[in-house]
């Protein structure tokens, strides 16, 4: 790396809460070798929220998992701050996620056998911290959840229980919030309700959030859209809009 280039990745790992420095995954050998990521760099801005899209193969569900420490990389640093996760041990990277990261995923990922309550409080006590009672109301209360603590998921509709899901998430004050497909099981109604929050979230909070979406209208939530297409990021769009994103979808498809 030249210095004028170490000299810009040390600013961006200054400014952003997450930075991928040429991210190269490759799964099998030989032959049977497939990379899904091509050497993608990307900086995540703190208090930001950034859309992931791009067409079914081209690697943005692989980029988020190893942004995220859910997944190795062949090549390449992701920084969390100021940790390179590419570069800790198993037992280390597993606290950092719990510690300072949140995830959503499409399935909502809740434990049946506890309530909304205990479901949304769970990471903080495998922490061992507590959050504070005002911070768990002000989510609880945000999310409409208020009248539904004592029930189990399976009481709770789709909708719901990714309410909970988003709480529990942020209960612990995430420094990024990693949400793949986050809308996918959901109606129309319950995932613009689910997206609306993380972007009060977002704005209120400054929480920063990266996602992973394949709907339009869930990535105009966000400040900007990163379209990943054959492994590599191919075009960043900003403030998005529903038209732009379809716009930008079809240049890639033709």
């Amino acid at each position: 790396m030249t210095q004028t280039a170490a000299a810009s990745l040390a600013e961006q790992v200054h400014d952003h809460v997450a930075v991928a420095r040429d991210v190269v995954r490759s799964y099998g050998a030989g032959e049977n070798e497939v990379t899904a990521l091509r050497g993608v760099s990307a900086a995540f801005p703190r208090g930001r929220f950034t859309a992931i899209m791009g067409p079914s193969g081209s690697g943005k569900s692989t980029f988020l998992h190893c942004m995220a420490g859910l997944d190795t990389v062949t090549s390449g640093s992701i920084m969390i701050g100021d940790v390179d996760i590419t570069r800790l041990s198993r037992t280390r990277l597993t606290r950092l996620r719990r510690d300072r990261l949140g995830f959503v995923f499409q399935s909502f990922n809740l434990l049946p056998m506890l309530t909304a309550e205990e479901n949304i409080r769970l990471t903080g006590r495998l922490g061992n911290r507590r959050a504070d009672r005002e911070w768990f109301d002000t989510i609880v209360d945000s999310l409409g959840l208020r009248d539904r603590l004592a029930h189990r998921p399976s009481e709770l509709s789709g909708g719901q229980q990714q309410r909970v899901a988003v709480a529990r998430a942020l209960l612990t004050r995430p420094e990024v919030l990693f949400a793949d497909e986050p809308t996918g099981n959901l109606d129309s109604r319950s995932g613009a309700e689910v997206l609306g929050f993380l972007r009060r979230a977002v704005d209120a909070y400054r929480q920063t959030v990266i996602m992973v979406t394949h709907d339009p209208a869930a990535a105009a939530h966000a400040d900007r859209v990163l379209f990943l297409a054959d492994g590599l990021i191919v075009h960043e769009l900003p403030a998005p809009t529903i038209d732009g994103v379809h716009a930008v979808m079809r240049r890639m498809e033709g």
